[in-house]
């Protein structure tokens, strides 16, 4: 039985239009749709609810550490389902996963909007600080869940299983555009908020995310090309038909692989020290006495190499095996971290910005690819899911430990080792674990 069978749950592949008479390889589609999938996370993702922190604090009566705290609980809750999301994902499909993640998602961030008011309606003008600290744990956990988890796994998945010799090279067109975008996101929220007030600018985006991108991904995403009658890559159906089935593990037999766990401590370790830089960047600047313009200027060269890097290597990756690249991203994150740890001179400023440059677009490229690699498309969706689990937990604890290591210590410099170390154990064992590919 085909790995990719169509499943009972979803829409039939030919409503409302059949794919295979279209003049052109459907996947560019499903490349676009991925991406613009990813763009739409943005409500979910840190950098999007980071710029409403200043309005949720005024509006709701809580103060940032109680925010903070609401938003590990959110993040940290939200990664328990999100193996279990990725079940759904493997029985219902992408079409129907992606367009029910973004509704989800769309509802949480319009319930976001009205927080301050359900607040003071339940617990009065005495208790409504409480309750709107229960709310907006529920509302990041709604976010985190259905935007960072579950629709940015969804998009990434789907456009895995409609290409192969090209995966790296697909892969690296979407991680421009959704680093161009993600780049620009918090600008442009910004500039909602001023012409619409954070209320108004929150409402828009849960027009965009809950209302039209739902419609557009029932319409026009198809879960793979085998249901559409169509042949991965779009070779010619003139061609003889392979009649083996992708090798696949299941996700038990993944959680007992070393694999998955080195390749997910690697992608965790990443959200986790990225998360608390990106979250505690102004202080951690502070501290090596440089300015907070210096601070934002940062993220400018950084995701120039971010960005190189993901398109270069996602070229590279489908031409060579994924462990030399595993090992390049841990190896310049540790100079990154030694480059943090010496931010004060010049030299660590710019190891800082080439390390953690170099080893996110890595990263980006090893999120993709390494779990369809390793463990073959069948259970994609709840191997990928337990990793995605992972991560979000990881980027939940970041800036806690962060945050934890500046209050008790007076410095950012034991976290900060703390990371450092658990770079070069990763690299170390990388180094020497043996790594066998799937074959097609």
């Amino acid at each position: 039985m085909s790995a990719l069978k169509t499943s009972q749950l979803t829409l039939s592949p030919t409503w409302p239009f059949d794919v295979a008479k279209t003049p052109f390889y459907y996947g560019w589609v499903i490349l676009a749709l991925s991406t613009v999938g990813f763009l739409l996370s943005v409500p979910g993702q840190t950098m999007g609810m980071g710029v409403f922190t200043e309005s949720f604090v005024s509006a709701f009566g809580l103060s940032r550490v109680e925010l903070s705290v609401a938003y590990l609980i959110g993040t940290a809750s939200s990664a328990m389902l999100l193996t279990r999301a990725g079940r759904v994902y493997d029985r219902v499909g992408a079409r129907l996963m992606i367009s029910g993640a973004s509704l989800v998602l769309g509802l949480f961030v319009a319930f976001l909007a009205s927080i301050d008011s359900v607040s003071r309606f339940i617990g009065g003008e005495q208790h409504a600080g409480r309750v709107a600290f229960g709310l907006i744990a529920l509302g990041y956990f709604g976010v985190r869940f259905s935007g960072q988890g579950v629709l940015t796994s969804a998009s990434r998945n789907v456009l895995l299983v409609w290409f192969e010799k090209r995966r790296g090279m697909v892969g690296g067109i979407r991680s421009l555009f959704v680093a161009l975008g993600f780049s620009i996101a918090p600008l442009i929220l910004a500039q909602l908020i001023l012409q619409f007030d954070w209320r108004g600018a929150l409402l828009v985006m849960a027009l965009a995310v809950g209302v039209i991108f739902p419609i557009v991904a029932v319409v026009f995403v198809r879960n793979n090309p085998q249901e559409c009658g169509l042949r991965i890559d779009g070779a010619s159906t003139q061609a003889p038909a392979s009649t083996s089935t992708p090798a696949s593990s299941t996700l038990a037999e993944a959680r007992h692989n070393p694999v998955f766990w080195i390749y997910t401590a690697g992608i965790s370790v990443h959200a986790l020290f990225g998360t608390a830089l990106t979250f505690h960047v102004v202080d951690i600047f502070a501290e090596a006495g440089r300015s907070s313009s210096e601070a934002f200027a940062y993220f400018i060269p950084a995701a120039i190499v971010s960005t190189s890097t993901n398109f270069i290597g996602g070229f590279a990756a489908d031409r060579m095996r994924l462990k030399p690249l595993l090992l390049i991203m841990l190896a310049t994150f540790a100079i990154g971290a030694w480059g943090l740890l010496h931010l004060a001179d010049d030299w660590g400023y710019w190891l800082l910005v080439a390390g953690f440059g170099i080893g996110g677009g890595l990263w980006g490229v090893l999120s993709n690819l390494a779990f369809i690699r390793f463990f073959g498309p069948a259970h994609l969706g709840e191997i990928s899911g337990l990793n995605t689990s992972v991560t979000v937990l990881a980027s939940a604890i970041g800036p806690f430990l962060f945050s934890f290591s500046r209050d008790y210590t007076g410095s950012y410099t034991p976290a900060m080792l703390a990371c450092l170390g658990a770079l070069l154990v990763l690299l170390l064992i990388s180094a020497v674990l043996p790594q066998h590919e799937k074959k097609p």
